[in-house]
C-alpha cells in the first residue's frame, strides 16, 4: 500500500504560524498534523505501508523535506518528495506523484485529522472517507444506494441530497487506473475554474462502472485556521487520554505548579509557579513561569511569563510576557 499526501499549499488561513513552516508540520498534541494523519490511515489500512509520497512546493526547502522523509521512515515506509509549484487543482497535484501510482494507493490531504473504526473494503475500486455533518451545503457530499454504494458526488448541494461529507481521504485499488484518469483530464484540458479537479476523475471512473463505497469516520477535525486548530489540539488530547497514552515527558521540570490533564508536555519543558491545562500542548524546550494556560497550543522553545492564556496559539521560539489572552503569535515573535 502507498499513501500520497498533497500538501503544496502554505496554509494562508493559519498565518503567522505557516510563514515559517507548512501547515501539515504544525504539531497537534506533540506530533505534526501530517504525522498523525498517516498514523491514523495506517490503523485503518491494517497492513504495511510501502511508501509515502509527499507533494510539496519546492520553496518549502530541504529541512522540510528531511522532516517528511523521517515521518515516513518512522512508520517503516519509504518517503518520496514530489513538487507542485503551480496551483492547478487537486487532480494536477496528485498527478505530480504519478511515478508512485502503482498498486493500491490512498490519497490524503494533509489539513485534516480523523478518528475511525471501520474495516477498509479492499474489494471496492475506491473507498471515500466521509463524515455525517449537520450542514451539508458547505461540503462536497456523496449519495448512496440501498447497497451502500456511492452513486453520485454533489458539490455544496443547495437542496438536501445527503449529509455524508467528503473529508479528503480516498482509497484506490489501482493506482494505475487513477493515474490514467488524471492524465486524461490534463491531456484534454478538462478544467473547472482553471483547475483540474479530482472529482471529475472520480465521476469518469464511476461512469465506467467502477464500484465506490463510503468509509464512515466518527470524528473529523480541521486545522484550517487558528481557532479550529486549537480546538483540534484539545480534542486530540482528550482522545489520547482516553487511549491511556502518557503525554508528559519524564524530563519535565515542575516547580510549585499544577498540570491539569489532558495535556501534552514535551521534553525539557520547565514550568514554575503556574497552572497548565486542561487541553494544553507545550512543545520541547518551552519555559512557563507565573502563568495560567488552558485550551492552548504552544510550539517548541517558547518562553511564556506572567500570562493568562486561553484559546491561544504560540509559535516556535516565541517570547510572551503580558496580559493578553486569545493570542496567536508566530515563530520568533516577541511580546514583552
Amino acid at each position: 500500500m502507498k499513501i500520497i499526501v498533497p500538501m503544496a499549499g502554505r496554509g494562508s488561513r493559519l498565518r503567522p504560524h505557516t510563514l515559517t513552516v507548512p501547515k501539515p508540520l504544525i504539531p497537534i498534541a506533540g506530533k505534526p498534523i501530517v504525522h498523525r494523519l498517516v498514523e491514523d490511515i495506517a490503523k485503518v489500512l491494517d497492513g504495511s505501508i510501502e511508501e509515502i509520497a509527499f507533494i510539496i512546493h519546492e520553496s518549502f526547502g530541504k529541512a522540510v523535506e528531511a522532516d517528511l522523509i523521517a515521518i515516513a521512515e518512522k512508520l517503516g515506509a519509504r518517503g518520496n518528495i514530489y513538487y507542485q509549484n503551480e496551483a492547478l487543482g487537486t487532480a494536477h497535484a496528485i498527478l505530480c506523484a504519478k511515478e508512485s501510482m502503482e498498486g493500491p494507493v490512498v490519497v490524503a490531504y494533509a489539513d485534516t485529522l480523523f478518528r475511525a473504526d471501520f474495516s477498509l473494503d479492499k474489494t471496492a475500486d475506491s473507498v471515500i472517507w466521509v463524515k455525517q455533518v449537520a450542514d451539508p451545503s458547505a461540503f462536497g457530499v456523496v449519495q448512496l444506494n440501498d447497497k451502500n454504494e456511492i452513486v453520485d458526488f454533489v458539490e455544496k448541494p443547495t437542496q438536501f441530497v445527503s449529509d455524508l461529507a467528503i473529508i479528503g481521504i480516498y482509497y484506490f485499488k489501482s493506482g494505475e487506473t487513477l493515474r490514467s484518469e488524471l492524465e486524461y483530464l490534463l491531456d484534454n484540458n478538462l478544467t473547472k475554474g482553471g483547475e483540474y479537479q479530482l472529482t471529475d476523475a472520480l465521476e469518469n471512473m464511476k461512469q465506467k462502472g467502477m464500484r465506490f463505497v463510503p468509509g464512515k469516520v466518527e470524528e473529523w477535525m480541521d486545522c484550517g485556521n487558528k481557532n479550529v486548530t486549537v480546538d483540534t489540539n484539545n480534542r486530540m488530547l482528550q482522545f489520547l487520554q482516553e487511549d491511556q497514552i502518557n503525554l508528559v515527558a519524564p524530563s519535565v521540570q515542575l516547580e510549585n505548579s499544577t498540570i491539569i490533564p489532558p495535556c501534552y508536555i514535551g521534553e525539557q519543558v520547565v514550568i514554575k509557579n503556574s497552572t497548565v491545562g486542561p487541553n494544553v500542548s507545550l512543545g520541547t524546550g518551552t519555559t512557563v513561569e507565573n502563568a495560567t494556560i488552558s485550551n492552548s497550543l504552544v510550539q517548541t522553545h517558547a518562553q511564556i511569563r506572567n500570562a493568562q492564556l486561553d484559546n491561544a496559539m504560540v509559535g516556535n521560539h516565541a517570547i510572551y510576557d503580558g496580559k493578553h489572552t486569545q493570542i496567536s503569535i508566530g515563530d520568533y515573535s516577541v511580546l514583552e
